[in-house]
């Protein structure tokens, strides 16, 4: 179990790094599941971008394991809101090319999936 879990840390922590480096490679597409009520859409995407980047960074050093994988939940959390708009916003759907079904059944179990295996990643 031990082993298995080192490669999950390992594989999320690339996974994190490059999925955050995408924020800035193109903003555009996080910016069209980005909820209308909450301003500074683009600094949004940006500063998330960032916290990926340094949480799965942190993953991968034993110092900061812990602290980055409690992060990496509140991060879920916090971007929990355009996964919420993208499932119930037809435009959001049709921007990225899926469907409510596509957005409910796909993105919420593996964003729990996700906060799971963080918490998991968070213990000794």
């Amino acid at each position: 179990m031990k082993k298995l879990k080192l490669v999950s840390i390992y594989v999320m922590g690339i996974f994190y790094i490059f999925a955050g480096s995408l924020h800035f490679y193109m903003p555009e597409f996080y910016m069209k599941i980005m909820p209308p009520y909450l301003p500074w859409h683009l600094e949004l995407v940006y500063l998330s971008g960032v916290a990926e980047i340094i949480l799965g960074i942190g993953l991968l050093l034993p110092k900061y394991r812990r602290k980055a994988a409690i992060g990496i939940i509140l991060l879920l959390i916090a971007v929990f809101p355009a996964n919420i708009y993208l499932a119930f916003n037809e435009t959001a759907q049709e921007a990225l090319g899926t469907n409510q079904m596509g957005a409910l059944w796909i993105r919420f179990p593996i964003q729990a999936l996700f906060i799971a295996i963080a918490y998991w990643q968070s213990k000794e």
